[in-house]
């Protein structure tokens, strides 16, 4: 069996898909003794710098020597123009040889003559669009329906996605399946003598309250700030010297102008501290050390950094929508997303009491035991021979 696997998010994207492509296909490789794969990738123009993340496909090949690797000396924008804004018909096979499946993490397979697994995320570009760019929402409206007509199976992220698809694109349920992404053992909790140095090198404060995400409309921080800054030592009845800070670690995406006129117009600048992107290699300290874990999302198709925030033993205050409740279960506070008053009361209640504190640490360890990537690889492994051994059309 040879395996075609669009690996350009992996190699291009910090967060979100990016992650999810890098660990998910890290964790197939592992398991897939007997198959052969190809990972193809938008590699830039010829003399531009590299993308990013090429180091870790670069260490995937170290690891699975069996893997080949297939550069495509164009970047994803004019690759995208050319595959699905002019469907110019170039499959992907003139550049990998034959395929017996092409695997797209990313929402889009290219032109193949292989059959196709296809992941998608979300719907948010339709549930939401005042959050999308629109022409990234326009792109997704046209490429997404085309994607789920060829695809032989079509994988959810979550419950909540398979339902969007079914509610807003007529995909038949029986067509689509939840294949849940996973949280790396890396994220755990972790001693202080680990914590304490990346506390020291971030120049992270004392006590905070930590949100983790890109900073776009989607992530509904406007409210959040508005909820931080009822916050305040009579609400919590706080008699320490140290300061409460909020910590928004995330790259700026789009349309985030509207964040940094919410700190301004809140007075906020000496509580909130901006830390941009953080590294993997950092991101497991940065959950540990933060007292509460916020993520207020107006809507997700799953939200890995909840997740994650649970394993690392870290209390959470999430959204009530979308997959959120699929993702925290029992192991989170709840509220509505445009409830800036619950929001902060969540906060409130999460910090001023220890009990229960202690309960949802406990339940989120064991709520994030239940999603592994190894599990996740082999749900699709086990996808890849439906598909060979026609189980699947």
């Amino acid at each position: 069996m040879h395996v075609g696997i669009d690996f350009t998010a992996g190699v291009w994207q910090g967060a979100g898909i990016g992650r999810y492509t890098r660990e998910l296909i890290s964790a197939v490789l592992a398991q897939g003794a007997g198959i052969r794969f190809t990972l193809f990738y938008a590699a830039g123009f010829p003399g531009s710098p590299p993308p990013p993340y090429l180091e870790n496909l670069r260490r995937l090949c170290v690891s699975h020597r069996g893997t080949r690797v297939v550069p495509i000396p164009l970047p994803p924008r004019r690759l995208t123009q050319i595959w699905h804004r002019l469907r110019i018909p170039l499959p992907i096979e003139w550049l990998t040889g034959p395929l017996d499946i092409l695997h797209a993490p990313d929402f889009v397979p290219p032109p193949t003559r292989a059959r196709t697994l296809v992941t998608i995320h979300d719907l948010s570009y339709m549930v939401h669009p005042e959050c999308a760019v629109p022409g990234v929402a326009a792109y997704l409206h046209d490429a997404v329906p085309r994607a789920l007509k060829q695809a032989s199976i079509i994988i959810a992220d979550s419950e909540s996605t398979r339902r969007d698809l079914h509610r807003l694109l007529n995909i038949a349920l029986d067509r689509v399946t939840v294949v849940y992404p996973g949280v790396d053992a890396r994220f755990r909790p972790l001693p202080p003598e680990v914590c304490e140095p990346v506390r020291r090198r971030l120049n992270l404060p004392r006590r905070f309250i930590l949100f983790v995400g890109t900073i776009e409309p989607r992530k509904n921080l406007v409210r959040l700030l508005e909820a931080f800054a009822r916050i305040d030592r009579a609400a919590l009845n706080d008699q320490r010297d140290d300061e409460l800070f909020l910590v928004l670690a995330g790259r700026r995406g789009w349309m985030y102008q509207p964040v940094f006129a919410a700190i301004d117009r809140l007075n906020l600048h000496d509580r909130v501290q901006l830390l941009d992107f953080v590294a993997d290699s950092d991101l497991p300290v940065v959950y540990n050390l933060a007292q509460v874990f916020v993520y207020p999302s107006l809507y997700e198709g799953f939200g890995l950094p909840p997740l994650e925030a649970l394993a690392c033993g870290t209390p959470v205050v999430t959204s009530d929508n979308s997959s959120l409740p699929e993702v925290v279960g029992n192991a989170a506070l709840l509220a509505r997303a445009d409830d800036v008053e619950a929001l902060s009361e969540g906060m409130i209640r999460l910090l001023k009491d220890e009990s229960l504190r202690d309960r949802l640490r406990r339940a989120g360890l064991e709520q994030a035991r239940q999603f592994r990537w190894e599990a996740s690889a082999r749900q699709i492994i086990e996808h890849y021979y439906c598909v060979i051994n026609g189980s699947i059309a």
